[in-house]
């Protein structure tokens, strides 16, 4: 074999481990962020009909978002989180996809979340006591 035929078969070799090695660091957090965007374990999941407001717990911290049943164009949506004795956090507005995250440092105390999708939504009582 010639040393040019050998220098192609290096330069091969390179690409295709380079490749590998951006698809490898990229792929893991894009899904992740397809999942969700609140970090900790998901404690409950309220359906209503235009959509569903997930609620994550970590750490004394609670998350929430709201995903739109059927992702298009753009429509009022918002979350709420309140944690008891504090006032609420609300990301309101017109999304496609989701409303939130919103993040709220509730230690030991209740919370109640809220969420919606065009006209149509949900509220909890005080949850997560």
């Amino acid at each position: 074999m010639g040393s040019g035929a050998i220098r192609r078969r290096l330069a091969l070799g390179v690409a295709v481990l380079t490749g590998a090695g951006m698809l490898a660091l990229t792929a893991p957090g894009t899904a992740e962020a397809a999942a969700s965007t609140c970090s900790g374990r998901q404690v409950k999941t309220i359906p209503f009909a235009t959509g569903s407001l997930h609620v994550y717990k970590r750490d004394g911290y609670v998350c929430a978002l709201t995903l739109a049943k059927n992702p298009g164009p753009q429509r009022p949506m918002s979350v709420t989180v309140q944690a008891r004795g504090n006032r609420p956090v609300t990301d309101k507005g017109r999304y496609s996809r989701q409303a939130g995250p919103v993040t709220v440092h509730a230690g030991r105390r209740c919370v109640r979340v809220a969420g919606s999708v065009g006209s149509q939504s949900v509220r909890s009582g005080w949850i997560l006591c």
